[in-house]
């Protein structure tokens, strides 16, 4: 099919979509919009891999979000993360990497401070990702939320990937909502990885200066949906369409006309994920 717009990161398998998921697909098939759909854990990443497997403008991420790091069995789903890649729709390994905002719900559904423990345990099940991902040459879909008034999982993670690529040169992949500032965004495009943007920059002026000065060809655009819906929706379900909003954006803010903006993001993503 063609397309027009590729959400690089959502979670169309989540509940929120029991109610009119199909009318949903057919509306985005119909506009010419497509979407990676991001798994969080083994449960959700098979959901991933079975609905992208039953629509063509649907792919598939495989994974487990650091909040379940504190579990004791993370081996086994590892092991069932690994299985789920075989199949040829899925197209990255995650979302996974580090998460040390404090007193988060994580979505293990556990209230948890992050201590040290944690946090290694985090940089543990992260890299068993990075191995995977390195196995099966796919690119990692990264999550990374840094404590309040810090950078410092940014930094953590700017590291493991710079030790990993000594020995997988080829890693590579994208940091999904991305919050960091240039600095960290320049040591992620020289690692091979580029950044994607949601909605909230619709209504928040925090990531304008990164948006403004970094390379076009570093930038994917994202909904995270079901989450952070744009301005024009605030306060409802989010939904892949979104992704048209956050192209307008980014092109707003950087002074450059929408059309080629869509375009560039949307060969951007195609490249990573090396989809058709």
């Amino acid at each position: 099919m063609n397309l027009k717009h590729i959400d690089a990161h959502c979670h169309l398998q989540f509940p929120d979509y029991t109610s009119d998921r199909e009318e949903l697909l057919t509306k985005m098939r119909e506009e010419e919009v497509a979407a990676i759909v991001v798994g969080a854990d083994e449960k959700s990443s098979r959901e991933a891999v079975e609905l992208a497997e039953k629509n063509e403008h649907l792919f598939a991420t495989v994974g487990i979000h650091p909040s379940y790091a504190g579990d004791t069995n993370v081996g086994l789903p590892m092991s069932n993360i690994r299985e789920l890649t075989k199949n040829l729709k899925v197209v990255a390994i995650g979302e996974c990497g580090l998460d040390y905002f404090a007193h988060f719900v994580a979505l293990a559904k556990e209230c948890r401070e992050i201590n040290d423990e944690l946090k290694n345990k985090q940089k543990e099940l992260f890299k068993k990702h990075i191995e995977l991902a390195a196995l099966v040459d796919k690119p990692l879909m990264i999550h990374v939320r840094p404590s309040k008034n810090s950078n410092d999982a940014y930094q953590d993670i700017i590291e493991i990937l710079k030790e990993a690529k000594k020995e997988y040169p080829n890693l590579r992949g994208d940091i999904h909502f991305f919050a960091g500032g240039l600095a960290e965004a320049e040591e992620f495009f020289k690692l091979d990885f580029t950044i994607s943007f949601t909605a909230v920059i619709t209504f928040s002026r925090d990531y304008d200066e990164v948006i403004k000065n970094v390379s076009l060809q570093n930038i994917l655009a994202e909904t995270d949906a079901p989450y952070v819906a744009p301005a024009s929706r605030r306060g409802q379900r989010n939904d892949p369409f979104a992704v048209i909003d956050v192209v307008a954006k980014i092109a707003e803010i950087r002074g450059e006309e929408v059309e080629m903006v869509r375009k560039v993001l949307l060969e951007n993503t195609k490249r990573l994920f090396k989809l058709p």
